[in-house]
């Protein structure tokens, strides 16, 4: 979400340059990065819902285009009320399909996961738990601050957030976390690791989170706890 200020965070982890540069990538590099930052905030909200390869994006960007450079041809607000309502009837009955596939996928990772981890547990949440690694210090309640490490993915492998990767711990309320992981760091004791598969309505529920993490996902996180104060 862009501040007041409009200030962009870039990471310099990049792939191999793209051969269908525009030649407005080359000749004005900042403005193109204020586009491409633009779509990444806004194009996070509709995967899965827009057909990126059919003529369907192409209108998207029309609209986008011809409103930014005050080029419509229509007034925006009788558009808007016009056609606001089939647009909505199609994203909400679009994005029921996403959440429903999104929670299938899940409900079949969680029991193959059961199935190969003897020692994993489903508590009556629906989360699962698996030990690595038996702590033996303090376990945290809801009202402690802990200090982690953790990996987190999705069912298809994909590393949406590691402190791990970033090579730094974190700190945080219990409290101020989903569901899942309330629920699974308090099974842990300080030196402890474990494996935690949370159903999406432990984690992030049918709105998902930003682009990295898509509505109705269930996550897998691995999760390694060092300290707890309460």
């Amino acid at each position: 979400m862009l501040s007041r200020s409009i200030a962009f965070t870039f990471t310099r982890s990049v792939p191999r340059a793209s051969t269908r540069l525009l030649s407005s990538a080359t000749e004005n590099p900042p403005m193109y990065a204020l586009g491409v930052n633009l779509a990444k905030q806004i194009g996070g909200q509709f995967n899965g819902l827009i057909d990126k390869s059919s003529p369907e994006m192409d209108a998207v960007i029309a609209g986008f285009r011809d409103t930014m450079k005050d080029e419509l041809v229509v007034d925006p607000n009788a558009f808007l009320a016009e056609h606001g309502p089939e647009l909505n009837k199609i994203l909400q009955e679009r994005a029921s399909t996403v959440v429903d596939k999104m929670k299938e996928d899940g409900a079949a990772f969680a029991k193959e996961f059961l199935e190969c981890n003897e020692e994993a547990i489903k508590t009556e949440s629906g989360m699962i738990y698996l030990p690595m690694v038996e702590g033996e210090g303090a376990s945290p309640s809801i009202t402690s601050s802990v200090e982690v490490h953790y990996h987190g993915q999705l069912t298809d492998g994909t590393v949406f957030d590691s402190s791990v990767q970033r090579g730094q711990t974190i700190s945080f309320p219990l409290s101020n976390v989903i569901k899942g992981w309330q629920e699974g760091l308090q099974l842990m004791k300080e030196g402890g690791k474990a494996t935690l598969v949370i159903p999406s309505d432990m984690a992030y529920g049918d709105q998902g989170s930003g682009e990295t993490i898509p509505p109705g996902a269930t996550l897998k996180f691995e999760v390694e706890l060092f300290k707890v104060s309460n």
